[in-house]
């Protein structure tokens, strides 16, 4: 059998936990959020970008509730257990942390990473910030844009399939 090599999936205090004992060895902690479901290759460039500001990437996974809320009844596609497992056996992270709440801010007043990531769709100049923004800002943290992959997006897979095999989404 093959060792397993994940990163692990963390509940909040934990998580913090392990962001305050790498911020006291002087190392870099940054944090992202999503859904991440139907991992693509643009949710890979952008964790390995984001893993690329600091010397530990946290990620919050968005529950399967929290993701029913965001996106609609019909996702997610893929179950928040299995969402984290794939995401914390990628290389670039060190941990997955599943919330329930539509937004992040409680997960990371209690984590307080020095870089808070999101993709550049939240840094239009005449579009929304994202919520989580002040929090980190009010700490002294900094807030990063990543630069998404153009065209890669679940819903893009999701209508090419249903496109592919003569459907339509709802």
């Amino acid at each position: 059998m093959m060792a397993v090599m994940n990163a692990p999936v963390l509940q909040a205090t934990a998580a913090a936990e392990f962001a305050a004992n790498w911020r006291r060895a002087g190392e870099t902690v940054v944090f992202t959020n999503g859904h991440f479901d139907l991992l693509h290759i643009g949710h890979v460039r952008y964790l390995q970008e984001a893993r690329s500001l600091g010397d530990h990437l946290l990620v919050g996974l968005n529950s399967d509730a929290s993701t029913r809320q965001r996106k609609g009844p019909q996702r997610p596609i893929i179950p928040q257990d299995e969402r984290a497992a794939m995401l914390a056996a990628l290389r670039c992270v060190d941990g997955v942390v599943i919330f329930d709440a539509v937004d992040c801010r409680a997960l990371i007043e209690i984590i307080r990473p020095q870089v808070y990531v999101k993709g550049a769709d939240w840094n239009r100049s005449q579009g929304p910030r994202p919520p989580e923004a002040a929090v980190v800002e009010r700490y002294g943290g900094r807030v990063a844009y990543v630069e998404l992959v153009a065209g890669r997006s679940t819903s893009a897979i999701i209508a090419a399939i249903l496109d592919r095999f003569g459907q339509t989404v709802e």
